[in-house]
């Protein structure tokens, strides 16, 4: 793979290949593949639910009848209240990028767990984070773990919906939402997501994420990998319909500053939008593990090569680790604490009951004035990391002309 990719290319390159090699049948062609893919996600979102639950359950992109019928109406216009830290579950499933193996779900359990004695069971999961596997691991964590209804409203979940090309229509997102809320164990998600902008049809998302507010089948509702102009737009069409934008998740670290630098930031603060930043730990390359003589495997490795390249990274690193040992902590939590600090919600992944210490923990502390202003300075001379002309995300709407990605 010449470069890395975001989670969607790397999702349907996956599934296509994997579902390929598993029918014994040829690459599809150019005017086979929309069907192909379409019926690859189905069946693999289905192996992957029937794995982790025990039964089958309805899977992308069928509709899920009875859905709503289990879930109440919630019409609240109350704000949703997010902790200041939260937990992402791209790995939970996602075998590709993350080396996920089910003999591995014990060591999930105990990072739900933990969190939920921490009362920070908040976890960002999405449809395509294993192609559904994510979603029913945290619905069958809750199920085992929430035994009052006291527990049981301390988790709070954030899904996603792909916006895959295929999906075109508002009820493309509400049939994705039953079938996530029923993954989920048939409760109201806290917290749904468009996961990223299409290349079209984006308004029919936006209508589609009011219905789904309107039917009860979510809590609240917010976008992901948004620019300015697409954030705004969305803000203003769900407002017509008394709707708030609650959220947009995007990537910011102190390797990916674009959102501070471009006004995105602002942007949000401006509208009350709240920002979950992902990937806040840079993939993990802000952890402190790893080097140029010791690089994570699969698509992070030329990443990590062409960072540890960059001097900058290295002064980086070592003003990291200076302020971790003040604080007697550890270099994640530098990283997680500038996030905060900026006014977001990290939401860092944890694989292992350490990993999930270590984040939770970052709470404990806090950053001066001083340390926030040292990092800000070493970090905006860094540029060995992604930048967000190798994203692949559409940058405009072709039907409206609305630029939908900035960074």
């Amino acid at each position: 793979m010449a470069k890395m990719k975001p989670l969607s290319f790397l999702l349907l390159v996956a599934t296509s290949y994997h579902q390929c090699e598993a029918l014994s049948a040829p690459t599809p062609t150019t005017n086979s593949r929309r069907d192909f893919l379409q019926t690859a996600v189905a069946s693999t979102i289905a192996a992957a639910t029937t794995t982790a639950t025990g039964a089958a359950t309805s899977v992308l992109p069928s509709a899920v009848a009875n859905a709503a019928e289990s879930v109440p109406a919630t019409n609240s216009a109350a704000a949703l209240k997010l902790p200041p830290i939260g937990l992402g579950a791209w790995a939970w499933g996602d075998s590709l990028f993350w080396g996920y193996n089910p003999k591995n779900d014990n060591d999930l359990k105990e990072v739900f767990d933990y969190a939920l004695s921490k009362n920070l069971a908040f976890f960002d999961t999405a449809e395509l984070y294993g192609l559904g596997r994510s979603e029913s691991l945290i619905g069958k964590y809750r199920k085992e773990s929430c035994t009052t209804k006291e527990d049981e409203e301390k988790v709070i979940v954030a899904s996603k919906f792909g916006a895959l090309p295929w999906r075109t229509k508002r009820e493309d997102v509400v049939k994705a939402c039953e079938a996530s809320v029923k993954r989920l164990g048939g409760k109201p998600i806290d917290l749904y997501q468009i996961h990223f902008p299409n290349a079209y049809a984006n308004e029919a998302y936006w209508d589609g994420l009011g219905d789904a507010y309107e039917q009860g089948l979510v809590k609240a509702v917010g976008v992901s990998n948004y620019g300015v102009d697409a954030m705004r737009a969305c803000h203003a069409k769900l407002a017509e319909r008394g709707i708030k934008l609650t959220s947009n998740q995007i990537q910011m670290s102190l390797l990916y500053r674009w959102p501070i630098d471009n006004g995105l930031l602002d942007a949000c603060k401006e509208l009350d939008v709240k920002v979950l930043s992902y990937s806040p730990l840079a993939l993990g390359f802000l952890v402190g593990k790893y080097n140029k003589d010791n690089l994570p495997n699969g698509p992070r490795s030329k990443i990590g090569k062409q960072l540890f390249e960059d001097d900058a990274f290295d002064n980086l690193q070592v003003i990291m680790k200076d302020i971790a040992a003040k604080h007697d902590a550890v270099p994640s939590q530098v990283a997680l604490n500038w996030c905060i600090a900026k006014g977001t919600i990290p939401i860092p992944g944890a694989r292992t009951l350490k990993q999930a210490k270590q984040n939770l923990a970052t709470l404990d502390w806090t950053l001066s004035a001083e340390e926030e202003k040292m990092l800000d300075e070493a970090s905006s001379k860094v540029t060995g990391f992604i930048t967000p002309d190798k994203n692949p995300f559409p940058r405009e709407d072709k039907d409206t002309g609305l630029k939908m990605y900035d960074s």
